[in-house]
């Protein structure tokens, strides 16, 4: 079986144990040399996700809605940019809490699906992208910031907001139940990422806003939740996590057949819990640019 590197990206993905001593086995924190250290810089995984575009928006999960409603709620008006917007995931969730929202993302493929959705979408990095001259009232993203630069990315968002606008960036982090979270683990042979990964990609973003200026104070949120998963549910949204959608096909394989064979052990079906995590600031002051 190939060596499949750990990448910066917070989302599980395959380390084969016999592809290299345990001892040489990168980490989180040790980048190999085919992968940056910060994964904004993995330019190739972050565009990799439309190679399955009609998986994605089918299989990954949603957001709670308490957390839309306070963005909204904590915002100066309806006018939303939905950053590394996909297919289109949380923009529906604001357009129905009645938002209107413009979508940016850096892969034609998801834009494209997201458009066939309603939801208008420009093709960009946030970091290139041009607003021309246009104003929101919040700047979101979820499960994307990581793909931005957190200090190019902010001073963007500064730029974008109306003054008291609002930034919230945010992840879902799972967390299997007893013994089948242990399992997991031995299919991908290294840790699985939990709330705390992802506090630190809150702790990150919160640091390019301070280095940005403009914001008031960052706070961080959490919202904890519940969604059964069959089988066959969940083996659909596992190609789609992060440095998966670059694996060689045998090793997917693998992959699936392994995760599958865990959840029949426990019956079929189980219940993962879901801890989303944010990280919200208010823009202070004029509009920068």
């Amino acid at each position: 079986m190939p060596t499949i590197p750990a990448g910066p990206a917070p989302e599980p993905g395959p380390q084969p144990a016999e592809a290299q001593p345990a001892e040489a086995q990168p980490t989180e924190a040790q980048p190999t040399e085919a992968q940056p250290a910060e994964s904004h810089q993995a330019r190739q995984v972050a565009e990799s996700f439309g190679t399955d575009a009609e998986r994605y928006d089918r299989a990954r999960p949603s957001y709670p809605r308490d957390l839309v409603e306070r963005i909204v709620a904590g915002s100066p008006g309806r006018d939303v940019l939905d950053v590394g917007c996909g297919t289109g995931i949380v923009s529906r969730l604001f357009q129905a809490a009645g938002c209107r929202v413009l979508g940016v993302d850096p892969d034609a493929r998801m834009a494209d699906l997201a458009r066939r959705g309603g939801l208008e979408v420009e093709v960009s990095t946030f970091e290139a992208w041009d607003s021309g001259g246009r104003a929101f009232d919040a700047v979101v993203a979820g499960q994307a910031w990581h793909w931005v630069d957190p200090v190019a990315g902010a001073a963007k968002a500064a730029e974008t907001l109306r003054p008291d606008g609002r930034f919230a960036v945010f992840w879902n982090a799972f967390q299997p139940p007893p013994g089948l979270g242990e399992a997991f683990v031995e299919v991908y042979h290294r840790p699985m990422p939990g709330p705390d990964a992802y506090t630190e990609l809150c702790d990150k973003a919160a640091g390019g806003l301070r280095q940005t200026g403009g914001f008031g104070d960052p706070e961080q949120w959490r919202f904890d939740w519940d969604r059964d998963y069959t089988r066959d549910e969940w083996l659909d949204q596992v190609p789609t996590f992060g440095f998966n959608t670059r694996l060689p096909r045998a090793t997917m394989d693998d992959v699936l057949a392994g995760m599958g064979a865990a959840i029949d052990a426990v019956g079929g079906s189980f219940t993962m819990h879901y801890g989303t995590v944010a990280l919200c600031a208010t823009r202070t002051g004029r509009r920068a640019g």
